[in-house]
């Protein structure tokens, strides 16, 4: 009997760290059924990967398409840079549980906090739930292209047992505290792999107050891994104050280590000296060592915003508000060359300053791929002191010869470039902080797989390039408690990619206003992805989604 389909002649790299070897690799329906020499058999579709590899699918541990999924149900631009199962709910900010009278606080709150439109989470989801288990159910009615994985969030399930007390310091009463228990033993039980909160004080509602659980008590936390734990287990997720309290921040982690056995959070390289970095890989060490798993998502370069004729201005006036409002790129490159207006923009430049310092601002280029200046490089302060003349005219400059499509990628995070290429070796770090679907007209991330994988391993030689495969692929699925996902291996789920390794790159991101109500947000393309699997399915091909959506909520976890 004929495979449904067969990968031929590439070469496996199959996700446990070990190097490639020459394979075939069968598909019958979402399983992988055979790998090794299947010349001899016949399938109704056959892809041809001479030259190619072919690897698992990639797991993307820090997501917030916990609403896109409804107007984008291909799931872009994770699905064109071999996603195939994502972890939504990250940051603690969910849309369950939910009453019906909450449902504007938490669009309101994911528009502050990750820069979702509102409207377009108001009126692109159904909200025909209230659990958090009815949400993951929702997820599954939208068909989505991709595997989707959910975590239950503080911030709604404070606020929906404590209501605005939740957005204080003051602690829940016994029987509010029961309650939050016993919503996260209910969530878990019906299909969450865990529990994230926020705790990071950049995170806040409309009204500058922080969001629900910022400032929750440890006890707190312990009551939830409780709750967890009557249903079999979670994993906890944590964005963390270092800024203000690193100290409690590690022992909460420890903590909940010790209660959970499961722990991710987020952390970077930061904007100073390699203590901090060299501090994390020996808390990392310790806990693993002595109190549970845990494991540091992090970002594979400088990020923050891009800024340019996009969303983000380059300066923040009413002219250049007034510019980045004309209808068209187009016409907001004619504005730029108007000699008066352009004396208007600069002389707004030199009055207000950038936007940001421009010491760290620096510009992607125009070639091929962008130049993300991982390891150092000009800034847009450097350019303009080498041509004698202010940032704000580089800019502009800049702008005007590549027709307005040229983006400044600006450093808020992992400014230490000697540290974050340390960091990315750390036992215990997986690569891929892409918060894919947050800060939508600001940044694009969703391609860390394809950067970390180009960039770190095939050009740079930071990690072998089998290694690099499995910190992508089965370390995250580790991580989440996965069973039949993260390898190659007869048996497992068919969450597969295709890929040429030499020409695997990052396109540059552009601008689309494909939101509900028009709204806009960044998008990012890839090369070198021959086809992307999920459950058998091949969701991309050359680049291109073929509208095929066999993605599944993930409700079945191996807690160890």
């Amino acid at each position: 009997m004929a495979h449904d389909l067969i990968i031929r002649n590439g070469t496996v790299v199959d996700g446990t760290g070990s190097d490639g070897v020459r394979a075939d690799v069968a598909v019958d329906g979402d399983r992988i059924t055979a790998v090794g020499d299947l010349s001899a058999a016949t399938a109704r579709r056959e892809i041809d990967a001479s030259g190619l590899v072919v690897t698992p699918g990639f797991i993307d541990l820090h997501t917030h398409l916990d609403a896109q999924v409804a107007w984008d149900p291909l799931m872009t631009s994770s699905s064109w840079h071999g996603v195939t199962t994502v972890l939504m709910g990250n940051c603690g900010v969910t849309f369950a549980p939910v009453k019906p009278e909450d449902r504007v606080f938490l669009a309101e709150m994911m528009e502050s906090v990750e820069d979702v439109p509102r409207d377009a989470i108001l009126e692109g989801m159904s909200w025909d739930w209230e659990t958090y288990p009815q949400y993951l159910d929702a997820v599954q009615q939208m068909a989505p292209a991709l595997n989707v994985v959910g975590m239950v969030g503080h911030c709604a399930m404070r606020y929906h047992v404590m209501g605005e007390r939740a957005l204080t310091d003051e602690p829940p009463t016994p029987a509010e505290l029961e309650r939050m228990r016993a919503i996260a033993e209910e969530s878990v039980a019906g299909g969450a792999v865990g529990f994230s909160t926020s705790r990071i004080l950049l995170h806040v509602v409309p009204d500058g107050r922080y969001v629900p659980g910022t400032l929750a008590p440890i006890d707190e936390y312990l009551a939830i891994a409780d709750g967890m734990n009557a249903a079999g287990g979670g994993l906890f997720q944590a964005v963390n104050d270092f800024a203000t309290k690193a100290e409690h921040e590690f022992t909460l982690l420890r903590e909940m280590a010790r209660a959970c056995g499961d722990v991710l959070f987020s952390g970077g390289a930061g904007n100073g000296g390699n203590s901090g970095v060299e501090m994390f890989g020996r808390f990392l060490d310790d806990v693993n060592a002595n109190d549970g798993r845990m494991t540091l998502a992090t970002q594979t370069r400088p990020s923050g915003s891009l800024c340019g004729l996009a969303q983000v201005s380059p300066v923040k006036g009413k002219r250049w508000k007034a510019l980045l409002a004309l209808p068209t790129l187009a016409d907001r490159v004619a504005a730029l060359k108007d000699p008066a207006i352009r004396a208007e923009l600069v002389a707004e430049g030199l009055e207000k300053g950038m936007w940001y310092d421009p010491n760290f601002i620096h510009p992607l280029g125009t070639g091929p791929s962008p130049d993300y200046h991982e390891e150092g490089g000009d800034s847009l302060a450097d350019l303009a002191a080498k041509q004698g003349r202010h940032p704000v005219e580089v800019i502009i400059d800049r702008l005007i010869e590549s027709d307005g499509h040229e983006l400044f990628n600006t450093w808020f995070f992992n400014r230490n470039v000697t540290g974050l290429k340390q960091l990315l070796t750390f036992d215990h770090v997986a690569p891929g902080l892409a918060d894919t679907g947050a800060h939508a007209g600001q940044i694009c991330d969703a391609d860390m797989g394809t950067h970390y994988l180009s960039y770190w391993s095939r050009d740079r030689g930071l990690a072998p390039f089998g290694d690099a495969v499995r910190r992508i692929t089965s370390m995250p699925a580790q991580v989440l408690g996965l069973v039949g996902r993260g390898t190659v291996t007869v048996g497992s789920y068919a969450d597969l990619n295709v890929f040429d390794v030499d020409r695997l790159a990052s396109e540059h991101p552009t601008y689309a206003n494909d939101f509900p109500n028009g709204a806009g947000r960044l998008k990012i393309q890839a090369r070198g992805y021959a086809a992307t699997i999920v459950n058998g399915q091949i969701v991309t091909e050359q680049g291109t989604n073929t509208g095929a959506r066999p993605g599944r909520v993930i409700r079945e976890f191996h807690r160890g």
